[in-house]
């Protein structure tokens, strides 16, 4: 099939794995929900997921944005030796904030991905 001016770029099969998109759902609903520290697992398979499936370097740097939002709060909270007993405590709100528009960025980019490269039909 040859690809037109108009038309998107071929399908790769390379988009996000169903478990990316649902633990960058689980980020912001954690995180908006106060369970910030378990939200942790899902950033981890964010990332990690994202930078070894995806090739759309949107998605990359929208997880790592995400990934380093969520680490800079839970680094001052460790470091912290008067810290409130939970993450979602100690955090700042513009940190909860930072890392729910994050969240909401990598959803967005990973929709656009697939979209981007879904086949003309």
């Amino acid at each position: 099939m040859a690809t037109t001016a108009e038309s998107p770029q071929p399908h790769t099969g390379r988009h996000a794995p169903l478990p990316v998109t649902v633990a960058s759902w689980a980020v912001l609903v954690m995180v908006i929900g106060q369970f910030a520290l378990i939200a942790g697992l899902p950033v981890m398979i964010v990332l990690v997921g994202a930078h070894r499936s995806v090739r759309d370097r949107a998605v990359r740097w929208a997880t790592t944005l995400l990934a380093v939002a969520y680490a800079v709060p839970l680094v001052v909270w460790l470091a912290r030796p008067d810290g409130a007993q939970s993450l979602s405590k100690d955090m700042h709100p513009v940190f909860a904030a930072l890392i729910v528009a994050t969240s909401a960025a990598v959803i967005a980019t990973l929709h656009r991905s697939r979209t981007r490269f879904l086949p003309a039909h």
